[in-house]
């Protein structure tokens, strides 16, 4: 996915992962046309994950994703459909369910649709703050307690566990460029 010139509308995403506290959040402009294959793709380079784990869009009771037919037979092809044709207006709202074992759920909120700049490309990400939490953390209630351990310099697992995510993890950290390197390489 390299980042493009666009043609039509640019879609203003809100992208927070639920439950985590304190809120983990982007902000990322893309084309509305973008298929959601795409928008997987994007979600998880401007989130940070790594893309290791089955995902789907959660939208109206809709479930959209990668089709498997030995484990999924009532998911819709996300191949098929475009930002646009399930987000059509200012307001509309939907799920992103990445690793379903932990069960990180964002929501995407569409906060504007606007022209396309002039000399832009898309997609990129223009704002967020905090760290995503690493891969098989344990989702919500796992990240929890790991920034519950890695805070306390007294706790034994501490050192372990960052040793474990990589001893330079911040979760206040939000690197707006490596973000957006990262939306240019896929």
């Amino acid at each position: 996915m390299a980042a493009r010139k666009a043609k039509g509308s640019i879609y203003q995403l809100h992208v927070a992962l639920k439950g985590v506290r304190p809120p983990i959040w982007r902000r990322i402009l893309l084309p509305g046309n973008t298929k959601l294959s795409q928008l997987s793709e994007i979600l998880l380079a401007t989130m940070g994950w790594l893309g290791y784990h089955l995902h789907q869009f959660i939208v109206d009771g809709e479930y959209i994703g990668a089709p498997d037919p030995d484990y999924f037979d009532e998911m819709l092809d996300e191949n098929k459909f475009t930002l646009q044709q399930i987000a059509s207006s200012v307001g509309s709202k939907f799920i992103y369910e990445y690793d379903f074992g932990d069960g990180w759920e964002h929501t995407v909120k569409v906060e504007a649709i606007l022209e396309p700049e002039e000399g832009r490309t898309y997609p990129v990400c223009i704002k967020g703050k905090r760290a995503c939490p690493p891969e098989d953390i344990g989702g919500v209630w796992g990240y929890a307690e790991f920034l519950e351990t890695i805070s306390d310099p007294d706790n034994e697992e501490a050192e372990e566990m960052l040793e474990w995510v990589g001893d330079d993890f911040d979760p206040e950290e939000f690197n707006l460029d490596a973000i957006n390197q990262r939306l240019k390489s896929r």
